[in-house]
């Protein structure tokens, strides 16, 4: 029986190799494999924690590999990652054993030789042996930042350009933090109040959001039950502001683009009451099915999905609210996403803000005159926020920014009532995610 180490490895590899997504594959493990909840549990950590901390654990392990760490096997450097995350973040694992697990994997995969090797370099690594402070002493800013928080120099480099030293600590620091799950509870079958008064969840570690309906938890499992029955819907709050600043009123006819996995197009029907009409846009058949089966088990039945390109769809006739939910960097989610931060890069960014940009010059075309159109990212980057909707007003003057920010709650209001825009940081507000979202209005012919 494959152990959580193994298991741990194997979607590591896989994960490298960009068979999937790290989520997809992780719980996919795991469904094969019968394993103790305990062993469940440090899977998943390591998994998770090596995604995150890889560019500190390559730096602390080539402290003590006296090779080229660039040349060595993939797999035998995923074992001495998992070796190394959990000698320096596994208080409940003893040493010797996360050393003993390691060589065994070594020389399963590697042969004898690589596990002596394995054996010879995490037997030096302790927290006294690893002196980052002494190490990190020399480097410039932007380096050490990247080291200590685990982040791509370039990617450092931008924030700090961007939001200055103690913000981008502070996001840098977020990332890394095991993120907690927002729980949306569904207006349309209970409130807020009413489901957390269940005795089923008094005992439960949440937190209280400052938006309405929503909470945070670290327990997942416990709420499955309530998903599956349409009682609660899996959201960060931090999408839900693009929804709430949209605002649409019962019986509005409604264009979510991009739209899977469904969670902003569900919010909207139920602040609409279940009235008017959403249809919901997206490029992938399986993933608008996702939505729909949710859909149902909410009690929402004025979501009708589209399988199709937003670049050129054309609607029967003009919405007169659109939410452009655009692909996007994901800069805002890296600490939900492990992988992500390893696989952006400055290409990538001006690629999605071309796409962006396409999106966005169709999207006005659709818009019937004095409409409202939201755009959302979940991204932190000037160039796919701020930027972008400079460039996109200069384009179509047809348009103008909206200030109506009445669907906010309060405390969100006097940023947006500036420019009609929304950016939260990762850090910013405990459990958000980084996002971003602009409204406008299509002035009258």
């Amino acid at each position: 029986m494959t152990n959580a180490r193994e298991l741990a490895l194997r979607v590591l590899q896989a994960t490298d190799a960009g068979r999937s997504k790290s989520d997809t594959l992780l719980h996919q493990a795991l469904r094969e494999n019968t394993m103790e909840r305990n062993d469940r549990a440090l899977a998943t950590s390591i998994v998770y924690g090596v995604l995150r901390y890889r560019i500190l654990l390559d730096f602390v392990i080539g402290r003590f590999y006296h090779h080229d760490i660039a040349k060595a096997a993939p797999v035998l450097l995923n074992i001495l990652r998992i070796g190394t995350f959990q000698l320096l973040y596994h208080d409940k694992v003893p040493g010797w054993a996360a050393v003993n697990e390691c060589v065994k994997l070594a020389r399963k995969y590697k042969g004898e030789r690589m596990a002596k090797l394995v054996n010879g370099v995490l037997r030096k690594i302790n927290t006294d042996s690893v002196r980052l402070d002494e190490w990190l002493r020399e480097k410039e800013e932007a380096e050490k930042l990247s080291i200590l928080f685990s982040h791509p120099r370039w990617l450092v480099e931008r924030w700090l350009l961007s939001y200055g030293r103690e913000k981008c600590r502070c996001m840098l620091e977020y990332d890394n933090r095991p993120p907690l799950f927002g729980f949306r509870t569904n207006r349309l079958k209970t409130t807020a109040a009413d489901f957390l008064s269940n005795p089923l969840f008094s005992g439960i570690d949440r937190e209280e959001c400052p938006l309405d309906h929503f909470f945070f938890s670290g327990d997942f499992s416990v709420f499955e039950t309530s998903l599956n029955e349409g009682l609660l819907s899996v959201q960060n709050p931090t999408q839900a502001l693009a929804c709430l600043l949209l605002n649409p009123f019962p019986g509005s006819t409604v264009l979510d683009l991009c739209a899977a996995p469904g969670g902003k197009s569900t919010l909207l029907a139920e602040m609409m009451g279940n009235k008017g009409s959403i249809t919901s846009l997206d490029l992938y058949e399986q993933k608008l099915l996702k939505l729909a089966n949710h859909a149902r088990a909410l009690g929402i039945s004025i979501i009708e999905t589209r399988a199709a390109d937003a670049r050129i769809f054309q609607p029967e006739q003009q919405p007169g609210f659109i939410l452009l939910d655009a692909p996007c960097s994901g800069s805002g989610v890296l600490g939900r996403r492990g992988e992500l931060r390893w696989k952006l890069n400055g290409d990538k960014l001006r690629e999605l803000t071309i796409l962006q940009r396409e999106l966005l010059d169709h999207a006005a075309t659709m818009l019937r005159p004095e409409g409202i159109m939201v755009y959302a990212t979940c991204s932190v980057e000037p160039e796919e926020n701020a930027l972008q909707m400079k460039s996109f007003l200069e384009r179509h003057p047809e348009f103008e920014i909206d200030t109506d920010c009445s669907g906010l709650p309060e405390r969100f209001r006097k940023e947006a009532e500036i420019n009609g825009s929304l950016l939260t940081l990762p850090g910013d507000l405990p459990g958000f995610d980084g996002g971003f979202c602009q409204r406008f209005r299509k002035k009258p012919e």
